[in-house]
């Protein structure tokens, strides 16, 4: 029974992936499209981990795994509030299928999780990613999250390359004084 929940899982949830991704996957190379694999990644990882996620849930892991889940879901709840109050969203950008509605911004936010880190949301997928790697330590499941974080890391390399085509030097600037995932680390 848990094999077809979690094979009904993997299928539905791809289908929403591939739904949502139409656009960015149309533009291979894009930031979107290793988006798009990161979140299958992710998607996996939680799928097979599923008959274990509440195993021993006072364990060092899982109380580091939750803090991960509750910050990779107040972080992009954040970044978007930001991003479409001072971002202010225009179709100016509209002819890139990749972009959703609040990326398509024109002018760079920085305040709030922006003011240290230039991609929050990203940041959270990959908090996400390891939230779900914390419940189950396996070769399959240390891949998955690997991968996840490759990819993120090349989406946000791509982002920063879109990002500089659009808004030029002012954007090189804000990257002098950000760091990429982790405030004053990284």
């Amino acid at each position: 029974m848990l094999f077809w929940l979690q094979l009904f899982l993997l299928v539905a949830g791809t289908a929403a992936l591939l739904y949502v991704s139409r656009g960015p996957l149309s533009r291979p190379g894009s930031h979107g499209f290793y988006r798009f694999f990161a979140w299958e990644c992710m998607l996996v990882l939680v799928v097979v981990n599923l008959p274990v996620w509440h195993d021993d849930p006072f364990s060092a892991r899982q109380i580091v795994s939750s803090l991960f889940f509750v910050l990779s879901i107040w972080l992009p709840i954040h970044a978007v509030r930001l991003l479409k109050a001072q971002g202010k969203p225009t179709e100016a950008r509209s002819d890139d299928p990749a972009l959703y509605g609040f990326e398509k911004t024109s002018s760079i936010v920085t305040t709030g999780a922006f003011r240290y880190i230039r991609h929050p949301m990203y940041t959270a997928l990959m908090l996400l990613a390891w939230g779900a790697f914390l419940k189950q330590f396996t070769w399959l499941t240390l891949a998955l999250v690997l991968a996840a974080t490759v990819l993120l890391f090349l989406t946000a390399l791509r982002d920063e390359k879109e990002c500089i085509a659009h808004f030029g030097d002012a954007y090189r600037a804000y990257m002098r004084g950000t760091r990429r995932f982790i405030p004053f680390v990284l």
